[in-house]
């Protein structure tokens, strides 16, 4: 998916302008796809010019003007076009996972630090999941059930971390002072001290 769907998706809701369709980004989209606030404000450009989108420069006193974007008709039909695609499974490229298939060869406390921190970023991220997934329980209404079902799938990713997290630290407590010296040595060996 490209962003310039994300914000089409975004729009849809209404016209917004090109802090609010950011702020909207964060707190919604955004669990799903980042981006940054310079690139929304580059997309809005191209919108416009395909025609996707429209403007409106509102006039403000004491302030600069306000920019207001709107979904055009061609920007739906491209959002619909694009709907009836299907989407690709996303490669996973993960540093992390790296260093754990190098086990034998890192620092297991800045291992488990990072672990550690991985873990409480996964649980506060499933905190704000189920925050949002339960406001939208019991919805009937086609949007909120969209939304629902994107935010079950975040709401097990983040707890399946979660809990894989806690399982890798279990895991690593046992690793012994013999497994570290073994790190140390080829350390050593490789002329780092």
């Amino acid at each position: 998916m490209s962003l310039q769907f994300a914000i089409l998706v975004a729009l849809s809701d209404g016209p917004m302008s090109g802090y609010d369709i950011a702020k909207q980004f964060d707190e919604s989209v955004g669990f799903f796809w980042r981006a940054r606030h310079s690139q929304i404000y580059r997309e809005l450009g191209k919108l416009k010019g395909k025609g996707w989108a429209t403007s409106e420069e509102i006039e403000q006193t004491g302030k600069p003007n306000r920019i207001v974007f709107e979904i055009a008709p061609a920007g739906r039909e491209a959002l619909l076009e694009w709907s009836r695609q299907p989407s690709e499974v996303q490669e996973l490229k993960d540093d992390f996972l790296v260093q754990l298939y190098a086990l034998d060869h890192v620092d297991l406390d800045g291992l488990r630090a990072n672990i550690l921190s991985r873990q409480e970023r996964h649980r506060d991220h499933l905190a704000q999941y189920q925050a949002k997934y339960r406001v939208l329980e019991g919805s009937t209404e086609l949007v909120d059930v969209g939304r629902r079902l994107a935010l079950e799938v975040a709401v097990i990713w983040e707890r399946e971390w979660s809990e894989w997290c806690g399982r890798a630290l279990d895991q690593l407590a046992g690793a012994t002072a013999a497994t570290v010296g073994n790190v140390v040595a080829i350390n050593q060996k490789n002329g780092e001290r």
